[in-house]
């Protein structure tokens, strides 16, 4: 019968250690490596550039936002300016129409109050003549 041997400790720790060791050796060949570093750079470069081509376009459609307020603010205050000129005309076309008929309502009174006067003018005339 054979005879199974297990492995002392240190014996594990030093296998341990060098798996370890050729572990950090690959990955560092693999980091190393110029045509990764190139392709890294690259795609790097590529994302910069969408990046700074997207900050573009929100910038041209902010402006575009911006100028489209603008034309919308400039065109209502446009209607609230025609909209104060016509308060202003029906205003002084009420104001107008209200003198006129307090002209004629004077007129009118004055017209009565004539001929009030009038009247008892004649019936103190037709007092003092007796008949």
């Amino acid at each position: 019968m054979s005879f199974f041997r297990s492995p002392d400790v240190l014996e594990r720790r030093n296998n341990a250690a060098a798996v370890k060791k050729a572990m950090l050796e690959k990955f560092r060949a693999v980091t190393q490596d110029p045509a990764l570093a190139e392709q890294q750079r690259q795609k790097r470069v590529a994302i910069s550039e969408a990046r700074a081509a997207r900050a573009a376009e929100r910038e041209a459609a902010r402006k575009v936002r911006e100028a489209e307020l603008a034309a919308q603010a400039a065109r209502e205050a446009e209607l609230a300016a025609e909209a104060q000129r016509e308060a202003e005309r029906l205003e002084a076309l009420a104001k107008a129409e209200a003198a006129e008929q307090a002209a004629a309502v004077a007129t009118q009174q004055k017209a009565e109050r004539d001929a009030r006067y009038a009247a008892r003018k004649a019936a103190k005339k037709m007092r003092r003549r007796g008949y």
